[in-house]
């Protein structure tokens, strides 16, 4: 064995030891039998306000339970006690994951990492493979102290709204719905009911007590608007729809494609719904779970209506700032 060729072997063995010793800092989910069944799906949450460290979790179980996914959760850490801690915006430790996933789930929101770990989504976003952005990954990034990546920063100027309005088809603009006042369900695109998507929903069954979000309409042309967000007037699923806010409603999940660095075209699906809370409901679940069989080209093994039970208990917290549980760490949630 020569020099090169030993010195490589030992450089990969001791980053598995170090991929090994890290393990404890985020969740691994061996996927069960289902139609996932040899796709690994990375999920990385950092947020401080819609609980995506409650939700992810939630997701990668049923994804992995239910469909047979092999799932990854990574999280926003506290390097001094190794809690979770979505306040934390400079460390997502196990993005190494992403270098041989199939599937980038993404729910952080205005992170400043360091370049080692942006260049690992940097690397997995330009490489043509499928991202799913939900709810504040349309602000994912805001590079303030680690500049190398800052053209993905939440408000670039160049390109034109960064990672958000490039990869996602939007960035950060504005609440469209009143915040914590006015919830939100979800109208099918005309048109559109039989997109994969949308396969085993029924118009109105989305909801979520998050508000619409704001878009610029239209959105970019490479995308699809698949569901429209109607403003109610209160945080009620039952509630009437608000005297304003709703001509013309906001998309709140389209489809978009995305031409990497190397010229290979992505599936990209984004969603300006979600929190933990909006987990609870089933048509929320399913638009999620049927995005994944989507994004990875498994639309023809995709149910005609995905079991999306809940996988053991859940019981997510209200959305807002400074409201995370403190002192959880990773090894609580196995």
């Amino acid at each position: 064995m020569n020099i090169r060729v030993c010195a490589g072997f030992l450089f990969a063995i001791s980053g598995l030891a170090a991929w090994a010793q890290n393990a404890r800092l985020w969740l691994d989910f061996e996927g069960k039998r289902g139609p996932g069944t040899g796709k690994h799906v990375v999920l990385v949450s950092g947020d401080e306000e819609y609980r995506s460290e409650e939700a992810l979790p939630q997701l990668a179980r049923i994804l992995a339970e239910r469909h047979g996914f092999r799932t990854t959760v990574l999280f926003a850490i506290n390097p001094t006690d190794e809690s979770i801690d979505p306040d934390r915006k400079d460390n997502i430790p196990g993005l190494e994951a992403l270098d041989t996933a199939d599937l980038l789930i993404l729910f952080t929101r205005f992170r400043d990492l360091p370049d080692e770990q942006m260049k690992h989504i940097v690397d997995y976003v330009e490489s043509g493979r499928p991202v799913i952005g939900i709810r504040t990954a349309t602000h994912a990034f805001d590079l303030k102290t680690h500049p190398t990546y800052a053209r993905w920063t939440w408000n670039s100027k160049d390109p034109e709204g960064g990672f958000g309005r490039q990869v996602l088809g939007e960035t950060w603009i504005n609440h469209h719905g009143k915040h914590k006042v006015q919830s939100t369900r979800g109208i099918l695109a005309k048109g559109q009911q039989q997109h994969p998507v949308l396969r085993g929903i029924r118009d109105g069954e989305i909801w979520g007590p998050t508000d619409v979000y704001e878009v610029r309409l239209p959105l970019p042309p490479d995308c699809t608007p698949l569901v429209f967000g109607q403003v109610l007037t209160g945080m009620n699923s039952t509630d009437p729809p608000a005297a304003t806010g709703n001509d013309p409603m906001m998309p709140v999940a389209w489809v978009k494609t995305y031409r990497g660095a190397n010229g290979k075209s992505s599936r990209v699906f984004t969603t300006t719904m979600g929190s933990s809370q909006d987990l609870l409901n089933e048509g929320f679940r399913r638009l999620l779970v049927n995005s994944t069989y989507w994004a990875v080209g498994l639309e023809k093994h995709m149910p005609q209506r995905a079991n999306v039970a809940l996988v053991g208990k859940y019981d997510p917290l209200p959305f807002g700032f400074g409201g995370f549980r403190k002192g959880v760490k990773v090894e609580d949630l196995r």
